[in-house]
């Protein structure tokens, strides 16, 4: 992903804003003072779910978190970028790095693309997959879940994978750093993966970034990922994050399980809010990952002990949150897949009475125990006291210093005592979390609204659309990166200019705009530039219209004359782009 994806990926606008104003819930979102102008009414919000904010006042503006640092400090966008990246760990590549290593990122991308293809048509097509085949039906996926899920078959060959992309003009080096061939120590290259059934991994874009796969018979290891490779980090990494990302949003709520079978036969049995840590043990890069789509995380590992261990090392994670994690209890030797399978309802109502993590901390510690002796009594509280003083938020940490007071039968000061004397240090020494890499992320266009930068396309390439009476205005652009190339292509008169302008973390975006295909002709263009004027303009002001309903304000007259003038705007589009559609017939 670009450094700007990671900063934002990264970067929480509620924690960011919160260092600026007092936020209060409303409702999903929160409000405050406009920290940009006096009022006494809060008229401004802060829309989790969409990373965004907007001051309904005096202001009328909004975005994202990026241009509220912009605002609030005075920064460019270049300086803004930097605050952020900062802020985040994220390095921010030179642009000679990013340059050099764009082109090889994509060629990796290419790879493992050519290579997923591969394998699916071997395990459809080929004599020498009818085991795996076996192996897929005997699992009960159907055809349709096979190739969502692109499943594929490798050859049990040492050079099979190799030829095929040599045939497809990959080079072994480019191989090797995907991951996909080892080389011995001989120096000769051989296949990876062989003999085994295949599982695309794909980032939240869909792009494949590496493999999973599963020995056919009692071989160990049982499964074989990818290694580390400039596009493909196991500890970071969600598998069926791109096919669950919209559910995850629509239920807000995500399933975490173990491995590839749990999530295909979720998704298969309309799941479709689940992922997998790719192992046991979920990252701080994954929880942060999942936190800018709900922040109702729910753990169903398998029923065994690496799971559950897994699950107890999730209890730090909460603190990022800001939300409790809750665990599905697992019938006695059932993982998830055993379950779905069985019958999808039972699985849902699992779900529906999952159990606050630290709960289930507690249950599985105690159960090990007898609460009868003094002996196993301080042993609870060695065990679990720590767990208590890592609770950020003070009144779940009192609820429970007061349950395990309780369950041992020792008055709460006691443990209060206990619990001062381990601050501040103990929550870091107990709930330590994964040490958070500063990497140089792969940078490239960032995705974004098409219509936003068919837009800026046009203008680009026509720059005497500037003239037109009827142009965007720059709050039209809910891209950061698109707004940006927008402003200051009106105050430039060509494109070398522009670039000298721009920020040098945006150039490649801009490039990319630039080079968009557009139909060929050009005597429609002042006409498709409009259409796609009043486009952005419908989709701002519903938008707008959608936020104000969201903020839950109270329906003043003020407020009531702007949502007619934005109801009457959108009926103006409407009898506009009608006429003008009837004038081209």
């Amino acid at each position: 992903m670009s450094a700007i994806d990671e900063i934002k990926q990264r970067t929480d606008i509620v924690e960011v804003i919160g260092q600026y104003v007092t936020l209060k819930k409303a409702g999903r979102n929160l409000t405050a003072l406009c920290p940009f102008h006096s009022e006494k009414t809060p008229s401004f919000f802060v829309f989790p779910e969409r990373q965004s904010w907007h001051c309904f006042g005096a202001c009328g503006t909004g975005g994202d978190v990026f241009s509220f640092i912009m605002k609030k400090e005075g920064m460019d966008f270049g300086e803004a970028l930097r605050v952020l990246a900062q802020r985040a760990g994220v390095t921010l590549p030179s642009r000679v790095e990013k340059d050099s290593g764009k082109e090889a990122r994509e060629e990796l991308y290419r790879a493992n693309e050519a290579a997923a293809l591969y394998y699916h048509n071997l395990l459809l097509n080929s004599p020498g997959a009818e085991k795996a085949r076996g192996y897929v039906v005997k699992r009960g996926f159907n055809p349709t879940t096979v190739a969502d899920f692109q499943l594929g078959f490798s050859l049990d060959s040492w050079e099979a994978l190799k030829q095929y992309l040599k045939e497809k003009g990959q080079t072994e080096e480019n191989m090797l750093t995907a991951g996909l061939l080892v080389k011995a120590e001989d120096g000769r290259t051989h296949d990876r993966f062989r003999g085994k059934l295949m599982f695309p991994i794909r980032d939240i874009r869909g792009r494949v970034t590496g493999f999973g796969s599963r020995v056919l018979d009692d071989s160990l290891p049982k499964y074989v990922n990818s290694p580390q490779t400039p596009v493909f980090d196991k500890s970071g990494t969600l598998y069926g994050l791109d096919r669950a990302a919209a559910g995850i949003r629509k239920q807000d709520r995500a399933i975490i399980m173990e491995g590839y079978m749990d999530v295909i036969t979720a998704h298969q049995n309309g799941v479709a809010n689940a992922v997998a840590s790719m192992g046991t043990a979920i990252t701080e890069t994954q929880v942060n990952t999942l936190k800018k789509l709900t922040k109702n995380l729910v753990m169903a590992l398998d029923a065994d002990a690496a799971g559950e261990e897994a699950m107890l090392r999730t209890v730090g994670y909460e603190n990022i949150l800001n939300a409790e994690i809750r665990v599905v209890i697992m019938p006695e030797g059932k993982d998830p897949d055993d379950v779905i399978r069985e019958d999808v309802k039972n699985w849902q109502g699992l779900v529906n009475i999952a159990v606050p993590i630290v709960d289930y901390t507690f249950d599985k510690t105690l159960a090990r125990l007898d609460l009868t002796t003094a002996r196993d009594k301080s042993a609870a509280v060695d065990r679990l006291l720590p767990t208590v003083a890592a609770i950020t938020d003070p009144i779940r940490q009192a609820h429970y210093l007061q349950k395990l007071a309780g369950l041992i039968k020792v008055g709460i000061p006691t443990l209060e005592a206990a619990l001062a004397r381990m601050r501040p240090a103990a929550a870091r020494r107990i709930t330590p979390l994964p040490r958070r890499e500063v990497i140089t992320p792969a940078r490239r266009p960032l995705f974004s609204s098409p219509r936003e930068e068919y837009a800026l396309t046009l203008l680009l390439r026509y720059p005497e659309l500037k003239k037109l009476p009827e142009g965007p205005l720059p709050e039209f652009f809910e891209s950061t990166e698109n707004r940006e190339i927008f402003n200051a292509w009106q105050a430039v008169k060509d494109v070398p200019a522009l670039k000298e302008r721009l920020d040098p973390s945006l150039r490649e975006h801009l490039d990319a705009i630039i080079n968009k295909s557009l139909p060929a002709g050009r005597n429609d263009i002042e006409p498709r530039y409009a259409d796609c004027v009043m486009e952005l303009r419908k989709k701002y002001l519903k938008g707008l219209a959608a936020r104000k309903g969201e903020s839950g304000e109270t329906a003043d007259l003020a407020q009531l004359e702007e949502d007619v003038k934005i109801s009457t705007q959108l009926r103006e589009i409407e009898a506009r782009k009608s006429k003008r559609t009837g004038a081209r017939r």
